[in-house]
């Protein structure tokens, strides 16, 4: 049995939104920036047992500094949200938290995942400590560029939004 969930991805510029879903849709990558404005739809669908399937429809959001200002039609009807910031950035992730809180208040009772991309511009050691720093849970930690766990967070939140209904 198929469904169809709304999810939406959300962050502040530059992020790798876009780059983040282009992985998954496409298995692609361009490092040449393009600026997302309003919402860029995109669908795929994604086998989560031998009986069902999801199909995403994946709402890119324009990227903004201020949360607080997302426009609320394009969160009517959304079923599952990914935040992303950028681990490179600590303009991304300052806010996290209040960021977040933003976030649930305008999306109640829908799954959050939290999402640190970019983890190839940074060490290991010092990603770690700046999660712990910083006081972030990341859901998941990914690499657009390089492929590293966005499948795994897209096919988790698929397997969560299945399983909810």
């Amino acid at each position: 049995m198929q469904k169809s969930k709304k999810i939406v991805i959300l962050g502040h510029f530059g992020v790798g939104k876009t780059s983040l879903i282009q992985r998954f849709v496409k298995d692609s990558f361009s490092d040449k920036y393009k600026v997302t404005i309003g919402v860029h739809i995109t669908k795929k669908i994604v086998e989560v047992n031998e009986n069902d399937s999801v199909s995403l429809i994946i709402w890119d959001l324009e990227g903004t500094d201020e949360v607080q200002m997302i426009r609320q039609a394009y969160l009517l009807g959304t079923h599952g949200v990914v935040f992303v910031f950028d681990v490179s950035r600590p303009s991304t992730f300052q806010n996290l938290n209040s960021d977040l809180k933003i976030v649930a208040e305008k999306t109640p009772d829908v799954p959050l995942i939290i999402v640190g991309n970019k983890i190839d511009l940074v060490i290991q050691d010092e990603l770690q400590s700046l999660l712990k720093d910083n006081n972030i849970e990341a859901n998941y930690l990914t690499s657009a560029k390089t492929g590293d766990a966005v499948n795994e967070m897209f096919t988790h939140l698929a397997t969560l939004l299945n399983d909810l209904t």
